[in-house]
């Protein structure tokens, strides 16, 4: 541990230096918590142990991009699919959620960290939902870190939503079929006061996006490592952070173009 805190210290020097040299933070980081059960597989745990390590991760993460000055981190905290779980998994995982919230709240305000949340939150347990919606409305007036949570969210749920409520003003007359534009779209998705990410990581090596963010990742920048869930600390972000720095982002254009364009 000792080693994995002296080299989060490097890494962290060399993200300030970076930022010296005319490099630009992202803006919003999302994250696809990938590995808890294997975590625990490998040794011999149960699942839940998996998912209370995480919670460490979490903590270490959101302190650390609170600290660099990253204004979003979206977590990938519960999939919708992630209800076809066991039973019992899904219920140690809601109490785990309202356990951890309840624990973390005080350091939350210490550190400015606004709560938000986006999914079909309606699909979650009452107590769970209210629980949600108290630290919610504790953090409000927080000015640092958005931690977004992702609950029972799916991406492609949340474009259909968006299609549904656009149809609905054009069959009202609030909206001209002509004037639907990516504006709109985006404008109707959980993350419209949200920027897209600019980054988005992915633990535990799988490489897929599993119905996260889709309208909103066109143009992220993909980091995906090996480095199971409960193992991504502080170093691992720092160094996904690193390999964000050193990219050139075009947005489909030439680099030559970059230079004299302001995105």
């Amino acid at each position: 541990m000792i080693g994995n805190m002296g080299s989060a210290e490097v890494q962290r020097k060399r993200i300030q230096e970076m930022l010296e040299q005319g490099h630009e933070l992202p803006v919003h980081v999302a994250i696809i918590m990938d590995g808890n059960g294997r975590w625990a597989k490998r040794r011999g745990l149960p699942r839940v142990a998996g998912h209370r390590e995480g919670v460490k991760s979490v903590r270490e993460v959101v302190e650390a991009a609170g600290e660099l000055g990253i204004d979003v981190l979206t977590l990938y905290t519960f999939s919708k699919e992630n209800w076809r779980r066991p039973l019992t998994e899904v219920s140690a995982l809601m109490k785990l959620f309202v356990t951890t919230l309840r624990r973390e709240i005080n350091d939350l305000m210490e550190k400015n960290v606004r709560l938000n949340a986006i999914g079909d939150l309606q699909d979650l347990p009452e107590f769970v939902y209210q629980e949600l919606m108290w630290g919610i409305e504790q953090t409000r007036h927080n000015t640092g870190l958005t931690l977004n949570l992702a609950l029972s969210y799916g991406g492609r749920a949340e474009i259909v939503a968006a299609v549904k409520e656009i149809a609905r003003k054009v069959q009202q007359g609030e909206l001209h079929p002509e004037d639907i534009d990516e504006s709109v779209v985006a404008g109707h998705l959980y993350t419209a006061n949200l920027p897209d990410p600019d980054l988005l990581i992915r633990t535990s090596g799988e490489e897929r996006i599993s119905n996260f963010l889709l309208w909103q990742i066109a143009y992220s920048e993909l980091y995906i490592t090996p480095t199971l869930w409960p193992d991504f600390r502080k170093a691992e972000f720092y160094q996904a952070i690193i390999s964000y720095l050193k990219r050139e982002r075009r947005f489909g254009m030439v680099s030559e173009q970059l230079k004299n364009t302001v995105l």
